[in-house]
């Protein structure tokens, strides 16, 4: 359903290159509220673009940047090296110039934009919900980050695994004490028997029905707050 394209930005970690997004957008031509897709420590690879291939099928319209420059990753080992291997300022562009694809995109109706991250990406998703007041909803999947402190500003949706080194409920709390402070909505979801990475079937700790569970509470929460989707 989607399609690589070029964005107005250099490749983050390979500064001779352009930047590319997986786009995808709903059938048959229609129109649909515009949703930011950001991937997990991987890179941008099959999982991340069907996930916006997802969102397309819903009625978003979906783009998915990279933010690894190409680069697509296995292990634990490797996704740690990469995540450090670029600095923000290298993946900063790549992100903006995404949203500026996205957001002038034909196909996209209606103000304002959604962002979905995932554990990597979900910092950020974050990041951009506190930056740009266009967010105006906002999904994290096992990831906090993001920063220190916040404005009013759009609602954001978490689901969080009960069993996550990576993201304690520490780590969560905090979060959702930081947004609640602010004044800004915020639902969270802890999944029962579930660890990191649970919704990614790429990966051993998926968990089909907390993942399914998760996306429709995606769907809801997405079309909620942006507005009608196969216009």
């Amino acid at each position: 359903m989607g399609r690589w394209i070029d964005l107005d930005a250099p490749a983050a970690g390979a500064p001779d290159d352009r930047a590319r997004g997986w786009l995808a957008s709903p059938p048959e031509g229609a129109s649909g509220p515009a949703v930011l897709v950001l991937h997990a420590w991987w890179g941008l690879n099959e999982t991340a673009r069907d996930a916006a291939d997802r969102l397309a099928r819903e009625g978003f319209v979906a783009l998915a940047p990279d933010m690894y420059g190409g680069v697509v990753v296995d292990t634990i080992e490797d996704a740690e090296r990469e995540g450090q291997r670029r600095s923000d300022a290298e993946i900063r562009p790549v992100v903006d110039a995404a949203v500026a694809r996205l957001t002038g995109d034909d196909a996209v109706v209606a103000r304002g934009y959604g962002v979905v991250g995932f554990s990597y990406g979900a910092a950020w998703a974050l990041d951009q919900a506190a930056a740009d007041p266009d967010v105006l909803a906002t999904v994290v999947v096992y990831g906090t980050g993001g920063p220190g402190t916040w404005t009013p500003g759009g609602a954001v949706l978490g689901h969080f695994a009960e069993d996550d080194p990576y993201e304690p409920a520490e780590n969560v709390d905090e979060l959702v004490g930081g947004l609640e402070a602010s004044g800004r909505e915020v639902v969270v979801h802890r999944y029962p028997g579930t660890g990191h990475w649970f919704m990614e079937p790429d990966r051993d700790a998926y968990n089909r029905d907390a993942a399914e569970l998760a996306w429709a509470r995606t769907i809801e929460f997405l079309r909620e707050r942006l507005g009608p989707v196969g216009a």
